[in-house]
Parts: structure tokens; sequence; C-alpha cells
């Protein structure tokens, strides 16, 4: 089998073993593993305080692990980086798109001087022009909004904003953090229908993590369920959500606050959003 830098190419896209953190008495994160394959989807899913957060933390490189190592194809992420060029090479295995994407853009800093910042700051030598047009098409966003403050653009805009500069460093695995939490649904699928369209165009990863079970079942393979820092159910996850077998995580499908919940509402919104006739940009 043929050798790479990173090891073989049976090597998923990321691993963890093992991931443990504690803050004070509190085992936020206790003895958690997984694997992501290449262009793979994986949830982590719990309640607050279940330890999803700071397992995503962890994975990105924002919180340190008391034990355990996360990899990416086979190469150990580094507890700590050494020097620009080391933190650089590490934000371009793995990427975050947090819940609010407002707090997380420069309120002054117009869409296209975002990406220009960040293109230039990890591939200095590139012209950045073309990568600019190709991102803003990518997440269905255009040249209209180049010029636009975050102030000025709706919330699912804003978040296309911050998934395209997370796209722009071409990372391995884009880890998701409440990412459509703040939307309404008709935004939600829109995003959703953008992440699967990248996913389908590229071998990137996703890492969602959400307390929200449509999403879930719309876009993931596998599904961790995580409770008190452990998981406590893992498997796909069609077979996790139809016939969950631990407790918690039939307690958590029990618990969702609308009646008559459909985990598939979300995908036949999608599927809406895909036809012909719909309009899937419009004030996301």
């Amino acid at each position: 089998m043929p050798e790479t830098e990173s090891g073989t190419d049976t090597e998923p896209l990321l691993s963890a073993a093992g991931l443990s953190r504690t803050f004070g008495t509190v085992r936020a994160v206790d003895d958690v593993s997984f694997t992501l394959p290449e262009g793979g989807s994986l949830g982590i899913v719990g309640g607050s305080g279940s330890g999803k957060t700071t397992t995503a933390r962890i994975v990105v490189g924002l919180e340190r692990a008391d034990a355990g190592d996360v990899r990416v194809r086979g190469r150990a992420r580094p507890a700590r980086v050494r020097g620009r060029a080391q933190r650089l090479a590490r934000a371009r295995e793995v990427q975050m798109v947090f819940q609010d994407p407002y707090l997380s853009l420069d309120p002054r800093t117009s869409v296209e001087r975002v990406l220009r910042e960040t293109l230039r700051l990890h591939f200095p030598d590139r012209d950045p022009e073309p990568r600019i047009r190709e991102l803003l098409d990518q997440v269905g966003l255009g040249t209209r909004a180049a010029d636009a403050l975050p102030r000025q653009l709706s919330g699912g805009q804003r978040q296309r904003v911050a998934i395209a500069r997370a796209l722009a460093v071409e990372p391995a695995v884009l880890v998701l953090d409440e990412a459509v939490a703040a939307l309404d649904v008709s935004v939600q699928a829109q995003i959703l229908n953008l992440l699967a369209d990248i996913r389908e165009r590229t071998p990137i990863g996703y890492l969602f993590i959400t307390h929200d079970l449509g999403v879930v079942r719309c876009v993931t393979d596998e599904v961790l369920v995580m409770h008190r820092g452990r998981v406590v159910e893992a498997g796909a996850t069609s077979e996790v959500l139809a016939a969950p077998h631990h407790p918690y995580t039939r307690l958590l499908l029990d618990s969702v606050p609308r009646p008559g919940w459909n985990p598939d509402g979300i995908a036949a919104a999608r599927l809406e959003l895909s036809s012909p006739q719909a309009h899937p940009h419009t004030g996301g």
C-alpha cells in the first residue's frame, strides 16, 4: 500500500484518542475518542455542559487536553506551537465556524478585505483576487457583497462570510460549533444546503457541534452523544436517532421542545430549496 508523508492512505482525515480535560474539579471531557474519514461528516451532540464544545476547542487548538491527542491524516497536532509558520500551518489543518458570526467578524472590515487579509496571511505569494471571487461565488454571495460591512448583512449572509473565511485557508477539517443555531429554519436550510454542496465538491470533513437533532439528522453520517464529558452512544446517525440505546440519548429525543417534532424537517426544507423553483441565496 502506498505510503504518504503522514502515513498510509488508510489514515482517517481526523482522529481523536483519549481526550480528557479537567477544569478544577469538573471533568469536562473524559476519555473521548473518534475518527472522521476524508469527506465525512460527524456530529457531536449533547446538552449544555456535556463537553461537546470543549472537545471541539481541543480539536481546533483553542483548549489544551490534559491527556490524549488529535491527529490530522495521521500527523499529531502539537499542543504547543512555536513561531508564526507553525501556527499558520496548524490553522490550515482545522478551521472553526462559530455560532455568532457577528462577534467573529470585525465590524469595520468589509467582506472583501476579510478574505484578502486571510489569503495574504496564509498564501502571501498568490494573487488573492481570483480566489476572493471564487470564495464569494462558492458561498453564494457573489461580488455584490464584497464591499459590505457585517452590519449591512443578514445573519445568514454573515455566516456565509465566516464560512468563506474558513475555506480560504483550504482546511482539511471544518468544525462548526452551533453554526446555524442563531438562524431561522429557512436560513438554516440554506446554510446546510451550502455546506452539503461544498462537501460534494471537495474532500473537506465536517465536525458538527450541535444540540439540534434535526441538523444532525440532515447533515451527518455518524454521531457521538456526549453526557457529563463522556461519549455514551455512537454510531450511524440514522440508526442512533431511530433506535437509541442509551437512556440519555432517548432523553434528548424526548426533550425536543416542540410538539410533533420531525427530525426530517430541515432535510425537507433543504430539498425544497434545492428545487429549480427555489432561490436558496435570497436573504441568506
